[in-house]
């Protein structure tokens, strides 16, 4: 049973930092490629950032500079670093990882911007 786990989500103040974290289980971590997305009220689900199994780390334009994605493969987790977080980043955020025609979610993790 493939189970994805988001932590680390809540209430933060304009400018400042949040770091989600996702713990996989069930799926050979290491080979599969991860993401971040998000979704807000209103809005369709979208990408945020993404790593390769490698390594290799790709964001949407709107969160690049602010935003850091990472993975400890000894931990079976991937995190992302959030920092000067703006009112249009609340959202709820989604772990996602995809291998073929295998891919999974979480269930989500909500993120509040606000003073």
């Amino acid at each position: 049973q493939v189970q994805l786990v988001e932590s680390g989500g809540g209430l933060v103040q304009p400018g400042g930092s949040l770091r989600l974290s996702c713990a996989a289980s069930g799926i050979i971590f290491r080979i599969y490629p991860m993401a971040w997305y998000r979704q807000a009220p209103g809005k369709q689900r979208g990408l945020v950032a993404d790593i390769a199994s490698r390594g290799r780390t790709s964001y949407v334009d709107s969160v690049k500079g602010r935003f850091t994605i990472s993975r400890d493969n000894a931990k079976n987790t991937v995190y992302l670093q959030m920092n000067s977080l703006r009112p249009e980043d609340t959202a709820v955020y989604y772990c996602h990882a995809s291998l073929g025609q295998s891919a999974y979610w979480g269930q989500g993790t909500q993120v509040t911007v606000s003073s």
